[in-house]
């Protein structure tokens, strides 16, 4: 069975018993299968909410007037969704990938890179609604009931880094909210949530039109098989000409007419506007480092901490590119950096540890370590804490850290349990 599933505490036996109940889907008011309570879903939610964020590029802290505005206009949707009472929450997150995603609870984000695409405030609303909808009809807990998020082969421990450290971070367990997030909808949900999200919009006094506009663009991108899209949005909402069609004959049905605000969304886009060319630097240099050009990647890098220097992001990977190079002393001046402009981000602890390891600083890498695994626990995290409490003799810590990434797959896995046996042998 599903570790996550256990986790929130629906045992075999309640499975069972669920079988022969039903609730209601509060948005569209059918039958629908329901082995998670309430409680629990907005317990879930809420838990994963941030960590969630944090696997997903952290919070777009440089511009808190636009996670504002974001957030009005995703509560003027809340309050006439199917689910008012929802704790609703709306985030705005350092992303250039094209997405949104809604966690249970009516926990919701937006990626920066979704919004410098559209143009105007009833575009974003669209957006907005589509997850709240997501969120309200419980469409990630009826996937999680189903069985159809991705396996949970090592549960808790969240991301491993890969193979290719320039791709990023890569799924290594059960981490809940990532699951959720970037688990693909049903057609089903996807109507549903279109459709549900054009009368919350015309109910809030938006322009339905904006969804119709949206959902054709959306269409258009995916036959032309666009990346960025293909990678984000259309991963996880696929777009459809069906959908396309249904939209339009609502919007015919309900009336086309309302509110655009694509003035005050260009207004409120400003600083993401001015910043972008920052953004396009850096995804740069992250593809020149994935193509082992490092002269060109740390070019492209320090342009971008030229036009933002406050942008935490920056200085992570130019630390991670001195690292490659062997430079450690420059790297660990980046990621202190890092960690001193956005603190809780896991990812920047977490390289500032490791490197730390590698200068042989060992209480600042276990600091640092210990306090990325708070927010989002990494197998890799607890492999190296090993080695440092070994290194300091504390063997009882080093065999349950060891234990711990031993659950891990691949390489790191591999390691632990050889690290293990050679401690217990």
């Amino acid at each position: 069975m599903n570790q996550s599933v256990l986790k929130y505490g629906i045992a075999p036996v309640a499975f069972a018993l669920a079988l022969s109940g039903c609730s209601v889907n509060p948005v569209t008011g059918e039958k629908q299968l329901s082995l998670i309570p309430e409680g629990q879903e907005l317990a879930m939610g809420a838990e994963q909410y941030t960590p969630t964020q944090q696997t997903q590029g952290g919070q777009f802290y440089l511009d808190p007037e636009l996670g504002l505005y974001v957030s009005e206009v995703g509560q003027k949707l809340a309050k006439v969704s199917a689910r008012p009472d929802l704790p609703y929450e709306f985030v705005v997150l350092n992303s250039s990938v094209p997405n949104a995603w809604a966690l249970p609870g009516g926990k919701i984000a937006i990626n920066r890179g979704l919004l410098a695409k559209l143009d105007d405030e009833a575009q974003l609303a669209s957006v907005l609604g589509h997850e709240i909808v997501h969120a309200a009809a419980r469409h990630s807990v009826q996937r999680m009931q189903q069985g159809m998020l991705i396996s949970a082969g090592v549960a808790g421990l969240g991301f491993a880094l890969s193979d290719n450290e320039w791709a990023g971070l890569l799924m290594g367990g059960a981490a809940v909210g990532a699951q959720l997030a970037l688990a693909q909808y049903s057609q089903s949900d996807e109507l549903e949530s279109d459709h549900y999200g054009i009368l919350y919009m015309k109910e809030a006094g938006y322009d339905p039109t904006a969804a119709v506009e949206l959902q054709q663009l959306f269409l258009e991108l995916s036959e032309d098989r666009d990346t960025n899209f293909v990678q984000g949005l259309f991963a996880t909402h696929p777009p459809s000409a069906k959908r396309v069609r249904e939209n339009q004959e609502l919007v015919a049905e309900v009336g086309a007419g309302g509110y655009r605000g694509e003035d005050v969304y260009e207004r409120k886009l400003a600083t993401l506007r001015k910043l972008q060319p920052a953004y396009d630097a850096h995804d740069k240099a992250l593809e020149l480092a994935s193509e082992d050009d490092m002269d060109g990647a740390l070019k492209a890098v320090n342009e971008a901490i030229r036009l933002a220097p406050e942008e935490a992001k920056f200085y992570s990977l130019r630390g991670r590119i001195h690292r490659d190079q062997n430079r450690l002393e420059q790297a660990a001046a980046d990621f202190e950096k890092a960690v001193s402009l956005y603190p809780e981000m896991f990812v920047y602890r977490l390289h500032n540890g490791l490197n730390a390891l590698e200068l042989n600083n060992l209480d600042k890498a276990r600091d640092n370590l210990v306090r990325a695994n708070q927010v989002v626990p990494t197998s890799i995290a607890f492999l190296r804490l090993g080695d440092i409490a070994a290194k300091q003799g504390r063997r009882d810590e080093a065999i349950a850290y060891y234990s711990k990434a031993a659950e891990a797959g691949g390489d790191v896995g591999e390691e632990a349990r050889k690290k293990l046996e050679a401690l217990t042998g």
